[in-house]
């Protein structure tokens, strides 16, 4: 809280929420112009083709087998990118690739370009802004990595379950309320989450996807279909925003027509 922490604790009753949202329409598999091909949560058979386009485009080897990881941000510590650094190469382990777009802090740029280095058609660095290839990332990627120290809100995971591909997070700020974890137990989720601030924490859930991707298809459609028909429009915060002002002025509710 910045220093907040006490008062924003103190006034608790008096706090509410409310997510950002997403604009549906430039982010809609269906109509993106900027991906290689369109699908939907019924025909998403058709985003292992965004996927094998991207994987030419950045020089990755033509692996359906093998999961593509995406990262889409800034570059900066907290994204959490010392935790990918730290295990970066028990990730590669696992035969996923990984694919990271983003301009920052040196440090992290020069990491992930002697990544790209070191392993060869496995990781692709874009070190730039590149609106367009981040629509193909969210496109052809299977999972999305956020692992941020913080986060008020994300909008990238938001922008990922609306393409289908399943985000992995660390459970804080509006990561937390977006993303509900995979149980194996009652089946609920639409992605993959850790708690702790800690690179084996992270690896071991990425390891967990993996597994699911590769040996759980069923499980993996099922995600895959109830990330893209989640509500993450700004309708959906509106009606929150309305909600907090009836309250307050106590006036009967009007009809919100979402378009």
């Amino acid at each position: 809280g910045e220093k907040l922490d006490g008062l924003l604790r103190a006034r608790s009753e008096s706090l509410a929420g409310v997510l950002n949202g997403i604009d549906t329409n430039e982010y809609d598999p269906e109509k993106d112009p900027l991906i290689a091909v369109n699908y939907t949560a019924d025909t998403f058979d058709k985003k292992k083709e965004n996927k094998a386009a991207l994987q030419r485009e950045l020089g990755l080897s033509e692996d359906p087998d093998a999961p593509v990881i995406g990262m889409v941000g800034r570059l900066s510590g907290q994204k959490g990118l010392d935790l990918v650094e730290r295990v970066l190469d028990e990730i590669m382990a696992t035969g996923a690739q990984l694919v990271v777009l983003g301009k920052g802090e040196e440090k992290y740029a020069d990491l992930f370009s002697w990544a790209q280095w070191k392993y060869p058609g496995r990781i692709a660095a874009r070190i730039e802004m590149n609106h367009a290839l981040a629509h193909r990332i969210y496109a052809g990627a299977d999972l999305f990595l956020m692992p941020s120290m913080f986060e008020p809100c994300g909008l990238s995971q938001m922008i990922s379950l609306r393409y289908g591909t399943l985000p992995i997070v660390r459970e804080t700020g509006g990561l937390r309320d977006t993303v509900l974890s995979y149980n194996e137990a009652n089946g609920a989720g639409n992605g993959f989450s850790f708690f702790n601030y800690n690179a084996h924490d992270m690896l071991y859930v990425i390891r967990r996807a993996v597994f699911f991707y590769r040996e759980k298809q069923d499980v993996w459609q099922l995600l895959q279909r109830r990330a893209m028909t989640g509500d993450y429009s700004w309708a959906h915060s509106a009606e929150m925003y309305m909600s907090l002002y009836r309250d307050m002025l106590s006036i009967p509710a009007p009809v919100i027509r979402s378009e």
